[in-house]
Formats: structure tokens, C-alpha cells, sequence
């Protein structure tokens, strides 16, 4: 496990690239963390270590959103926290996406626990102050 704490949203290339090398051969990467810890920041970093030129916004109601990265490689970004149900994950196809070879970045997987793969990348985010997190990546 990597332990890396931050002072402020200008150390997260790090974090980025912590995460990107902690991958290895996989591809899901489950992160954890109050709402407002900063998941949806770390995945802007990680979009923007990966060359990503769109901006990395939540996909709070769209469930999931597709970005490209500058070697032309497909990263999706998950949000669960509104979903009911583990039918509604089943109806997004989200087998088709997990288990694609791409990069699946997935906040609140909480949500679908039954459905992550065993070999996911965790990353626990705790809110240390208002600009302090610790990442934790397994």
C-alpha cells in the first residue's frame, strides 16, 4: 500500500501517477471517500497524467462518462451514488466496461460492491482538513 498526503490540489500529479504505476495490468480502480473527499478531482489528475483534453466533470446523473486520452486509449469515469439497485449497474452494461481492457475509474462503489472485480485498485481518500487529503492506493 502507498500512503501519500496532500497539502493541496497542486500535489495531486503525484497521487495521478502513484495510482497510474500502482495499475499493473489492471484496469479498475475503486475510489473511496466522503462526498466532497475529492474523487472526481483525482480523476481529473489521473485524466490529465493520461493526456485527456475534454473536461473530467461528474457523471452523477449520466452514470458514466468516456474520455480519450492522448495515446487514443479509452478511460470511463463511473458515478454510483445516485443508482438504486445493482439492476440499474446490469442495465448499463457494466461488465461490457470493466472487464474491456480500458481504464474504468469508479466513484461510490459502495453501490455495486457484488459487482467489482476482485483485483480493483483502491484508493481511500480521508479528508484531513478543508485542503489536506491522505491517499491511500492499494
Amino acid at each position: 500500500m502507498k500512503t501519500l498526503h496532500v497539502h493541496s490540489e497542486e500535489e495531486l500529479p503525484e497521487v495521478a501517477e502513484a495510482l497510474l504505476e500502482a495499475l499493473g495490468d489492471r484496469r479498475v480502480v475503486i475510489l473511496r471517500g466522503e462526498m466532497g473527499a475529492g474523487k472526481t478531482t483525482l480523476v481529473r489528475a489521473v485524466a490529465d497524467a493520461l493526456g485527456v483534453r475534454d473536461p473530467v466533470t461528474s457523471p452523477t446523473f449520466a452514470l458514466v462518462n468516456h474520455y480519450c486520452g492522448a495515446a487514443g486509449q479509452s478511460i470511463y469515469h463511473f458515478d454510483f451514488y445516485r443508482i438504486e439497485n445493482l439492476s440499474e449497474a446490469y442495465d448499463l452494461g457494466y461488465e461490457e466496461y470493466f472487464y474491456s481492457g480500458d481504464l474504468c475509474l469508479v466513484e461510490w462503489p459502495e453501490k455495486i460492491e457484488p459487482l467489482l472485480p476482485d483485483d480493483a485498485v483502491e484508493v481511500r481518500i480521508t479528508v484531513v482538513s478543508p485542503t489536506e487529503r491522505i491517499f491511500e492506493i492499494e
